[in-house]
C-alpha cells in the first residue's frame, strides 16, 4: 500500500473510537492526514468540544512537518524549545508536540500518512490511534 484510501482511514478512525470507548475516555476527535498532510478523514464523538478537530488536526501535523510522532516532538521540545516554537510559528500554530500525533507506515517503514487525536489526556489520545493504525494493519510510529 503506498496511500491511504478512504476505506484504510475509515478503518483507523472506526478502530481508534472503539478503543477509546473501550478505554472510557472523554469523547475524541480523529484525523487522518495522508503523505502531503493533506486532510483524507476527520470524526468527532458526541460531545468533543468544538475546536478538538484543530488539535488533533495540529498533533498529525507536526508528525507529518518532522517526520516523527508528536511525542518525540515534545521530547525535542524540552531540549530544543526555541526550535520547536520556531517551527509552530512557521506553520501558524497548526503544530502542537505532544503525544497524540502518530505516524502511519508501511510493512516497509514509508510514511504513509499521520493521525491525530484529541479529547483526553495526550497518553491516551495516542494509544487510541495506536490501535487505530493496527487495526488497519499499518505500523504505528509514535516516536517514542
Amino acid at each position: 500500500m503506498s496511500q491511504l484510501n478512504l476505506e484504510t482511514c475509515q478503518i483507523i478512525a472506526n478502530a481508534a473510537l472503539a478503543s477509546a470507548t473501550e478505554m472510557g475516555l472523554k469523547p475524541i476527535c480523529v484525523v487522518v492526514l495522508d503523505d502531503r498532510a493533506s486532510l483524507r478523514l476527520c470524526v468527532n464523538q458526541d460531545g468533543t468540544s468544538i475546536d478538538r478537530h484543530r488539535i488533533a488536526h495540529g498533533k498529525a501535523k507536526a508528525a507529518m512537518s518532522l517526520g516523527m510522532g508528536s511525542r518525540a516532538l515534545g521530547d525535542r521540545a524540552e531540549v530544543q524549545a526555541y526550535f520547536i516554537d520556531a517551527v509552530g510559528r512557521m506553520l501558524d500554530g497548526d503544530f502542537i508536540p505532544v503525544p497524540g500525533g502518530v505516524l502511519v507506515k508501511n510493512t516497509a517503514g514509508e510514511i504513509l500518512g499521520a493521525v491525530g487525536i484529541s479529547g483526553d489526556l495526550s497518553d491516551n489520545d495516542e494509544k487510541a490511534a495506536v490501535a487505530g493504525i493496527k487495526a488497519a494493519g499499518l505500523s504505528a510510529d509514535t516516536g517514542a
